[in-house]
């Protein structure tokens, strides 16, 4: 297993749950509310965010491989929670990294440093938030 996934595991299992009340009040972060596409549970994964115009550009620090892109791509929805607001996602896009201007070049090139070379793109919906009821 490599180190990338090993420290996935350890966010997973620790650190993610450490910054969890915290991580929704900081500007450029934000905790995405989930839905598992094998177990219908809910599931919470703190995240860097970005804004492109309207859309909202999540950096993917372990790939497109992750459970919750996977769970995020396969309902095509998810929840933002960012700095006191809860934001309904749709139409899920992965791309890899080019001049992408939303990123600000210093942590453009933190990202690369730590091969982050994906990221997903959504954007923002009206209407109910189903994903996050029964959490």
């Amino acid at each position: 297993m490599s180190i990338r996934r090993r420290l996935a595991r350890f966010n997973r299992a620790f650190a993610n749950r450490l910054v969890g009340a915290v991580i929704t009040r900081l500007p450029g972060f934000g905790m995405l509310r989930h839905r598992g596409r094998r177990s219908g549970l809910g599931y919470r994964t703190p995240v860097k965010i970005f804004r492109r115009g309207a859309s909202y550009i999540i950096s993917l620090p372990y790939g497109a491989d992750s459970d919750w892109v996977k769970n995020v791509l396969a309902a095509g929805e998810c929840e933002l929670v960012t700095r006191g607001r809860n934001v309904r996602l749709a139409e899920p896009e992965v791309y890899e990294a080019g001049s992408e201007p939303a990123i600000p070049a210093p942590i453009r090139m933190i990202l690369r440093w730590v091969n982050a070379t994906q990221y997903l793109a959504m954007k923002p919906v009206s209407g109910a938030l189903p994903v996050g009821e029964g959490e």
